[in-house]
């Protein structure tokens, strides 16, 4: 069951943005989070949810789609219904902690709920930080964000792929707009 979620967890960029994520389920979503292992048990990260009138603030924020340059992002219509940021706290991160760990870890695991729950999104972790501090209207000394969660109900495909030859694993879309993401086998990936 977990492997058929992880295989329907991919990074959706488009999405039907009438369709809400209800505020309950978010967090739900954040509240299963903040049980994960946390390094140190140091419990750094902080969690702002966004789904009312700052969406279009935040939004404007994000960058996309790396490997993707000629696409500027959703459209209007296509864009998240609500946001995940996933904030360290620096009041709780100590001099050897090394909060990646517990940002990737949490951010996974909402993202594993939202697809659980039939919605996606996407894992952004580039964006203009102090607009992004400005649009939360968070202390940005203490609370820096990290990692943005895009998420909705998915309007897009999205297929897993074989490597082609030559072994590129930049994702692509097609000529029907369809998503293709490479990945490697298993048997590239055991040692």
């Amino acid at each position: 069951m977990l492997r058929d979620t992880v295989r329907s967890c991919r990074s959706y960029r488009r999405f039907f943005e009438e369709e809400a994520v209800d505020r309950k389920l978010l967090e739900r979503w954040v509240d299963t989070a903040r049980l994960t292992a946390s390094s140190g048990n140091a419990q750094p990260l902080r969690y702002a949810i966004v789904d009312d009138e700052r969406r279009d603030a935040v939004f404007a924020c994000l960058a996309w789609a790396k490997a993707l340059p000629e696409w500027d992002g959703p459209e209007p219509g296509e864009r998240p219904s609500a946001f995940v940021v996933i904030c360290r706290d620096a009041d709780r991160v100590l001099a050897d902690t090394f909060t990646a760990w517990d940002e990737g870890i949490a951010a996974q695991t909402i993202m594993l709920q939202a697809a659980e729950a039939g919605f996606g999104g996407c894992i952004i972790g580039s964006f203009k930080k102090r607009s992004l501090v400005e649009a939360l209207g968070i202390d940005g000394e203490r609370f820096q964000p990290d990692l943005v969660l895009a998420l909705g109900k998915p309007a897009e495909e999205v297929r897993i792929e074989p490597l082609p030859v030559g072994g590129a694993t930049e994702y692509w879309r097609d000529a029907d707009s369809v998503h293709h993401v490479p990945k490697r086998s298993l048997s590239d990936v055991l040692l």
